[in-house]
């Protein structure tokens, strides 16, 4: 799975937003671009909150760069406050598929 994402990411595809404090990496989230959709992997912290402070700067870049959805899986409490909905697969087939006529944005993206 790293090969994978290291791929991804040379690519252009894979992304990350982390959160630093002091020069320590302490929070983060982390997926991959297709067209204007993001599918989010995973988000870790060290820092309490820290995952969520990186979340909402990448969310809110997907936000500027006219991404038409953030796929996380599973709309759990935590997402939900963000605004995280379930639909259904047919809901999401057709999002995905207007997501994908528009054009990648290949990396490396700065989220500052």
């Amino acid at each position: 799975m790293i090969a994978a994402y290291e791929a991804l990411h040379a690519a252009g595809h894979a992304h990350s937003a982390e959160a630093w404090l002091d020069g320590e990496l302490v929070g983060g989230a982390y997926g991959v671009a297709v067209g204007r959709a993001f599918f989010g992997e995973s988000m870790f912290h060290r820092v309490t909150d820290a995952s969520k402070v990186a979340f909402v700067v990448l969310a809110r870049f997907l936000e500027r760069q006219e991404f038409q959805f953030i796929d996380c899986q599973q709309a759990t409490g935590h997402l939900r406050r963000f605004g995280a909905v379930e639909i259904s697969r047919s809901a999401f087939m057709r999002r995905l598929r207007a997501a994908r006529e528009c054009p990648d944005l290949p990396g490396p993206w700065r989220l500052d």
